[in-house]
């Protein structure tokens, strides 16, 4: 790695660390956990019972876990907790909006620690799941050991607008079209808000359905530097896009339900988090989450136990080359530290 004070990069060729993808393993144990009257979460338990307690926070929201999560952690040293937040995966009332903010996930993450007997944990996320791990450590910091964030969205009204108004569709003309033309030209200018009306519509099911493979499909083109064509296609799977797309949209439509007070990067909500080591790692070529909140994040965070790295040759995805493999490291370092 070359160092800055601000950053560094990750260059495979230059460190000691070679990541490993863990062969895919059965939980140990799974739960399924009534946080409300309402909302079942599902949550699974991978590794070693014995190990260093570590929390996955998917992306979205309403995108869920998958098998291939459990491949990121070590099974002999981590007892990792994978579940699928309210309305995603296998969680159900599936892609219901009821009673789904980013405050009723946080206290969710704690339901899920205490219910585990768990005390401190490292937390990792990326996308949504950054944001929602930022969330959570603000308000509990006392139970996180350490963060390691991918992908950093603070869910600004700059970052909304780039990825689905203006900014991003300059890079991606050619999957822009798809989503845009999906709304007459008189709603255009607020698209986050037309796709509401039909993701929502309380009639049409063709209409919400086909609203949300658009809106799915748009995210999934854009998520790795190189093409994945079964990346996609399993953005487009009709249960995956129903609870991404409508449960996405109506954060979005609320700002994450973040208020001043609560925006990530308040000073007074910061400072609470402040004694968290906290490792950030970011594509240079993410377009979905370009570099900027991550730049804006680190300038916030104290220099001493903080530290951002820039993958040169990544997009969006959490197993892009180099991004997955500076998530390993961290992820490693805090657990023996």
């Amino acid at each position: 790695m070359t160092t800055s004070t601000d950053y560094q990069f990750w260059h495979a060729e230059t460190t000691n660390f070679k990541a490993q993808r863990y062969t895919e393993t059965a939980p140990f144990t799974t739960h399924q956990l009534a946080v409300s009257p309402l909302h079942t979460l599902y949550v699974e338990e991978v590794g070693n019972p014995e190990g260093v307690p570590v929390v996955w926070l998917h992306g979205g929201p309403g995108s869920g876990c998958s098998e291939k999560h459990r491949q990121f952690f070590n099974p002999k040293l981590f007892r990792a907790i994978l579940f699928d937040q309210r309305g995603a995966g296998r969680s159900t009332p599936h892609a219901c909006l009821e009673e789904n903010t980013t405050w009723h996930l946080v206290e969710d993450l704690e339901t899920i620690r205490k219910h585990l007997g768990i005390e401190q944990w490292i937390v990792i996320g990326g996308s949504w799941g950054s944001t929602l791990a930022l969330a959570y450590a603000q308000s509990h910091p006392q139970a996180v050991k350490a963060l390691v964030l991918r992908g950093i969205f603070l869910c600004q009204p700059e970052e909304l607008h780039w990825f689905y108004q203006e900014g991003c569709s300059f890079l991606s003309p050619h999957l822009w079209d798809n989503f845009v033309n999906f709304i007459p030209e008189n709603e255009r200018s607020n698209l986050i808000e037309a796709y509401y009306k039909r993701l929502t519509h309380p009639t049409d099911t063709a209409l919400r359905l086909e609203a949300c493979k658009r809106w799915a499909e748009w995210e999934g083109s854009n998520l790795k530097l190189s093409p994945d064509m079964a990346l996609q296609a399993s953005f487009v799977a009709d249960d995956h896009a129903v609870s991404l797309a409508r449960i996405e949209c109506h954060y979005f439509m609320h700002n994450a339900f973040f208020t001043n007070e609560t925006a990530l990067l308040n000073p007074q909500r910061l400072v609470k988090m402040a004694h968290i080591p906290t490792t950030l790692i970011h594509g240079r070529y993410d377009i979905i989450c370009p570099l900027k909140s991550a730049w804006d994040l680190k300038k916030a965070l104290p220099a001493h136990n903080s530290q951002l790295i820039i993958v040169p040759a990544a997009g969006h995805a959490s197993d892009e080359i180099g991004v997955f493999d500076a998530q390993q490291q961290a992820l490693e370092a805090y657990a023996t530290s």
